[in-house]
């Protein structure tokens, strides 16, 4: 062992359990965290950031979290100021990683986060930023989910990210469900099964600790786990059938982690308590029946979905109890990290079951070169991130992704000669973190980089334009060869679905652009085109610019039914539905 607390070479168990034999239970306790911590850099970060650490955590820095709990892994977040740059992030890691090696008994961090593509990212441009899971799941290629994967673990790896919250394993069964919908892969448990399997490959074969996610299955419910604790009404069988094979498929791929989720599924565990919490489900189940034995970590702790029973100071110690390893990301880590330890130190915890936790936790550091190459560099982050070839392969992934639903009078592919004048209607949501936008504005760039004359008129945020923007909508449309309308998450009841109808009305041909869900399909009769692109980064929108613009062709399915407007029950678009030309 050198004198960082580095190893020569990989250690295996033996080495391990040594390491945990000289821990103090202090050490031990620290962990099984990991926690969020404000800052660009881990010991000199901006004053705001030492001021936000100070009254959430009662530290400065990231180095001073790492001193005085011993935590196991930090998460990192774009609002946290943790992302900002690729150099700046490989600081960071490299800072945090000193912090861990330079204390007694130095150990190196799990430095994780959520990058999960598509509308989930914490690290944006200029690294490389891929589909999203719906996305992959229109193009239905495992190949190209394994190579997205792999891409994007090469590039984290390169930040000092060693551990992803992705793939999400959901079955998105549920149009309306507010939480998972596009980042899930879709509703066909095998097609989501196959490419979770392949992302966790990609993932893994780039050094990166995968998880799957968020167990036993979030992708049925109407109510989100951050707000409220969501209930899973599905039988035994339906769980067997339905959600049950991504997470299977993720295990026989060999998955590092698995993420919990905060629901309630009566069939499975008649208790009342979230799944997180439950021994059934995780040792009896997870463990037990799918015999998996890599660490088992919850989704955040601040979550509302497992807070609401027991309290911040019990759930940690109930999930340990329960068969978890990693604790993520605890509203109060004073009050979590006591609670473990005076639940070890008064019997109700064993130190034996907090050493089998720490196992799973060092093997997964060791199987990810944590003790070996903790650390990266800054030619490393300059040859990887954001490469030609990396960004080339995005685009070419992409193009494989949009779906073509409606086509009437075949007016896509739109040609320059007939069809060069296009305004760009549509809404603008704020950006996934640090991936540009806003969607309007790159669906107009994107059409005049490919030789149309393309203006762009925004209709706000969430897409619902007043009347007096309709109105102006109206007035510009006059004149053009073509309107193309991008949707965010259209309503029976909302004005995105007047704007389509009074635009349609004016008989200039009307494209509309699912560019989240694609039910938006639904609500948009008289439409002379309507696309799905699954996501607004910009990746997704340039590659279905292209599309209309019939430099590459339609090539996605839909990988979840579409209901009828009027009828859930009804598919007006079943899995699978998708032209071409």
């Amino acid at each position: 062992m050198g004198t960082t607390g580095t190893f020569n070479r990989r250690p295996d168990d033996t080495e391990l359990k040594k390491l945990i034999s000289g821990m103090t239970l202090e050490e031990k306790v620290g962990q099984v965290f990991v926690m969020r911590v404000y800052g660009a850099s881990a010991t000199d970060p901006d004053q705001a950031d030492i001021d936000a650490n100070m009254t959430e955590i009662g530290v400065g820095t990231a180095a001073e979290l790492i001193a005085k709990y011993r935590v196991g892994g930090i998460i990192y977040f774009a609002w946290a100021h943790n992302t900002q740059n690729p150099h700046q992030i490989a600081d960071l890691s490299n800072g945090i990683q000193r912090a861990g090696l330079t204390q007694p008994r130095g150990l190196p961090l799990l430095i994780a986060t959520d990058q999960e593509y598509g509308i989930v990212e914490r690290v944006g441009v200029p690294a490389t930023l891929m589909p999203g899971a719906m996305a992959l799941g229109a193009g239905g290629s495992r190949s190209d989910a394994r190579e997205a994967a792999r891409i994007g673990g090469t590039e984290l790896r390169a930040l000092g990210i060693r551990q992803d919250y992705a793939p999400d394993a959901d079955v998105n069964v549920n149009p309306a469900n507010p939480v998972i919908g596009v980042r899930s892969f879709g509703a066909d448990p095998e097609a989501v099964a196959g490419l979770v399997a392949a992302q966790v490959k990609g993932y893994q074969s780039a050094g990166i600790a995968s998880t799957s996610k968020h167990f036993p299955g979030h992708g049925d419910t109407a109510t989100d786990s951050h707000f409220g604790f969501p209930v899973i009404q599905h039988t035994r069988e339906q769980w067997d059938t339905l959600d049950a094979p991504p997470f299977r498929a993720a295990i026989a791929a060999g998955i590092d982690s698995v993420m919990t989720a905060h629901i309630m599924v009566p069939a499975l565990d008649a208790s009342g308590d979230p799944a997180t919490l439950s021994t059934p489900i995780l040792s009896g189940i997870l463990r037990g029946e799918l015999g998996y034995d890599g660490v088992v970590i919850t989704d955040s702790l601040g979550m509302a979905g497992v807070r609401e029973k027991y309290g911040d100071e019990r759930v940690p110690v109930l999930a340990l109890k329960a068969g978890v390893d990693q604790l993520l990301n605890p509203p109060d880590l004073d009050l979590a990290w006591h609670a473990v330890l005076d639940a070890v130190k008064g019997g109700e915890l064993a130190e034996d079951r907090l050493d089998e936790s720490i196992l799973r936790i060092l093997r997964m550091k060791a199987r990810r070169d944590l003790f070996t190459a903790p650390y990266v560099t800054q030619s490393g982050v300059d040859r990887i991130v954001g490469s030609r070839a990396h960004l080339a392969a995005a685009d070419r992934i992409a193009e494989h992704t949009t779906t073509l639903l409606v086509n009437e009078e075949r007016v896509l592919p739109l040609s320059r000669r007939t069809s060069d004048d296009v305004l760009v209607v549509g809404a603008d949501p704020a950006s996934p973190s640090g991936t540009t936008g806003p969607p309007s504005t790159v669906l107009a760039k994107a059409f005049t980089e490919l030789g149309f004359k393309a203006t762009a008129l925004s209709t706000g945020a969430s897409g619902n334009p007043s009347q007096a923007v309709i109105d102006q909508a109206v007035a510009a449309a006059a004149g053009k060869d073509a309107v193309v309308v991008g949707t965010y998450n259209v309503t029976a009841s909302g004005s995105q679905r007047t704007l389509v109808q009074a635009l349609v009305a004016t008989g200039v041909p009307v494209i509309v652009l699912a560019i989240r869900n694609p039910y938006d399909a639904a609500y948009v009769p008289g439409a002379k085109a309507v696309l799905a692109a699954y996501s607004w980064t910009d990746v997704e929108l340039r590659a279905a610019v292209r599309v209309i613009a019939g430099r590459a062709r339609p090539r996605g399915k839909l990988p979840v039914a579409v209901p009828t407007a009027d009828d859930p029950a009804k598919s007006l678009y079943p899995i699978g539905y998708g032209l071409s030309y």
